[in-house]
């Protein structure tokens, strides 16, 4: 496990939030901008950097539409929710002609582009495509990722089952700048350094969890006001990047509308979640670095950067050269897999 999560979680926070009014609810159309960190009481309609619309279910000081699908919901321009087609849960291996609507397990809708026998939406993009009951695509959905399933599957041939490609693809909706920025080569760089640094923390996405049990407790910092609900051992390195220490679930838990200080055991036991986790430092923590590992991709700055950002503090400048170097193999084979060149900066 890296000393990403140690050295990470101490500079961030979540804003307080005094004195803020409630946002009054607006017709779809003429909705104001959503805004981080408003409070937004129940019927609050808002207009997401997507450009879509969202409702709010529930109260919440301003969480991220398209993350908390628990406190908001897609709105569409006729006044009506996004949630609420009368269309058919979408069931495995039954025939689906082209234009078939389903509602999937994540509870969104997606339209046949090709006919196909009950391949999985979330996975199987060139059959299926998002939509809402506007009759559009369905702005809470991310595109297409540039790592194909068979791609995936290549990468990772002895990965532990729980890291299924579905989860990562669900998870992505949580930063959709992620792989999706720049040039289709920085895209795919992005995408590769992201898993190459994965590989290296889980051992080629094998292990869920913390190996050495004798580290449990030593991740909850009394210090912080909020303490460890959970349990003295109850933060221990979990999920892709190893998300460790109680300030970093509760920042992590904040950051995605989930309550991960309280329940930390959801980056084990759900896919989605543990990707989420994983994303969440790659594209706002900077840990031992100066930039984000996204920004250190899209930015031209190289996957040596995104080395310094999870764990320079030991292994840059010379720390540790052979972990270094375990990542920079990964992700030029990652590249290779992707048709990309790697680049230049690739060590820290």
């Amino acid at each position: 496990m890296s000393a990403v999560a140690a050295v990470a979680g101490l500079a961030f926070g979540v804003p307080t939030l005094t004195g803020q009014a409630p946002q009054a609810a607006a017709a779809a159309c003429s909705a104001p901008n959503w805004v981080a960190g408003q409070w937004y009481d129940v019927g609050a309609v808002v207009r997401y950097t997507n450009g879509g619309y969202y409702r709010a279910k529930n109260a919440n000081p301003g969480y991220d539409p398209i993350i908390s699908t628990w406190y908001w919901e897609p709105y569409s321009c006729d006044g009506g929710s996004g949630t609420t087609c009368s269309y058919p849960d979408w069931v495995a291996g039954q025939w689906y002609d082209v234009g078939a609507v389903v509602r999937y397990t994540n509870g969104g809708y997606y339209r046949a582009k090709n006919a196909n026998p009950g391949y999985d939406p979330v996975i199987s993009t060139w059959y299926w495509e998002p939509y809402d009951c506007g009759g559009g695509t369905d702005p809470g959905n991310p595109g297409a990722f540039v790592v194909s399933e068979a791609q995936f599957n290549q990468m990772f041939p002895g990965r532990n089952s729980f890291y299924t490609y579905s989860g990562l693809t669900a998870a992505l909706s949580a930063y959709p700048g992620f792989a999706n920025t720049g040039s289709d080569t920085v895209k795919k760089q992005e995408a590769a350094a992201f898993l190459a640094n994965v590989s290296h923390e889980t051992g080629g996405l094998v292990y869920i969890v913390e190996q050495n049990t004798a580290n449990y407790p030593h991740y909850c910092d009394w210090n912080q006001p909020y303490g460890c609900p959970a349990g003295q051992s109850a933060y221990y390195g979990r999920g892709p990047i190893q998300l460790s220490w109680n300030f970093n679930y509760k920042a992590a838990g904040d950051a995605l509308g989930i309550d991960l200080l309280g329940n930390p055991w959801q980056v084990e036991q759900n896919a989605a979640v543990a990707w989420k986790t994983g994303l969440w430092y790659w594209n706002t923590q900077s840990g031992p670095g100066t930039m984000t590992p996204h920004n250190a991709m899209v930015n031209g700055r190289g996957f040596g950067e995104t080395i310094r950002s999870i764990n320079g503090s030991i292994e840059c400048n010379g720390g540790n050269p052979a972990q270094v170097e375990s990542r920079v193999s990964k992700y030029r084979q990652f590249s290779s897999v992707l048709g990309v060149d790697p680049g230049a900066n690739l060590y820290c």
